[in-house]
């Protein structure tokens, strides 16, 4: 026969219930961050791969135009805007800016090292990863973060694995990510967490809101970025906004070589 106090809960019980309810809602607001921050790559480097030549082929037209202009009129503030539209098309890079964000402290990234060695290159065919690896990618994230760690050695495995989910959920390589969670499922089931002092339930409950904090820093600038403000111009379908933008790129590009053409025609 239990007696009133055995029926009491724990004086811990409600401070682990928050603690598991924090640790929950910062994993979901993990995922959410490094989704968007996957998006916003795919998004910036398909915008360079797509659009750059478009850009490139405006500045040289306009430069034209304003060469054009210059040479018809002989006025020194046309000459002045034909220096300017010149100085503005972007030259041949050096050796530095060849390699600017293809390498980093620990070397070149495996895109520049497939380059240089006559590797295929596989860039991200689409702004978004298709719903079979953002499913997957979830999961997987919910079941193996390192927040969910308790122990050093354990949380060292889930980083490891996680870093490994991470660069094939950017690829959108569902394939992978399907063995990656035939992986997970077979290794070693995590134990189970023993009840925690009051004392490190708060210092927990303190590491996980510092870490919110810091999610909601990156988040923010991710949000404020140039490529991120695109993104949210379109946030149902990135990919047709990259379309669009080449659309419209493409007419501008056709204005302009019939304007060229009527001046030097």
């Amino acid at each position: 026969m239990t007696t009133p106090e055995a029926e009491q809960p724990r004086p811990e019980a409600r401070l682990e219930q928050a603690v598991r309810a924090a640790e929950q809602a910062l994993i979901e607001f993990e995922i959410a961050v490094e989704t968007f921050r996957v998006e916003t790559e795919n998004f910036s480097r398909l915008h360079h791969q797509k659009l750059g030549p478009m850009y490139a082929r405006l500045d040289e037209l306009d430069a034209q135009i304003a060469e054009a202009r210059a040479a018809r009129s002989g006025d020194a503030e046309d000459l002045r805007k034909a220096a300017e539209a010149r100085a503005r098309v972007m030259p041949m890079p050096g050796v530095e800016e060849l390699f600017h964000g293809w390498m980093d402290g620990e070397g070149l990234f495996p895109e520049a090292e497939a380059m240089l060695t006559d590797q295929p290159v596989r860039p991200p065919q689409r702004v978004r990863p298709s719903e079979e690896a953002r499913k997957l990618y979830r999961e997987l994230a919910r079941k193996a973060h390192p927040d969910l760690a308790q122990e050093d050695a354990e949380r060292a495995r889930r980083e490891e694995f996680i870093t490994r989910v991470n660069a094939a959920y950017a690829r959108g390589e569902v394939v992978l990510l399907r063995e990656l969670a035939e992986e997970w499922a077979a290794g070693p089931v995590p134990a189970e967490r023993s009840p925690s002092p009051s004392e490190e339930l708060y210092a927990r409950l303190e590491w996980l809101a510092q870490r919110k904090e810091m999610l909601a820093l990156v988040a923010r600038e991710l949000e404020d970025s140039a490529i991120g403000s695109m993104l949210r111009m379109a946030p149902d379908d990135p990919d047709r906004l990259l379309d669009e933008i080449a659309d419209k790129l493409l007419a501008d590009v056709a204005a302009r070589e019939a304007e060229l053409a009527e001046l030097v025609g």
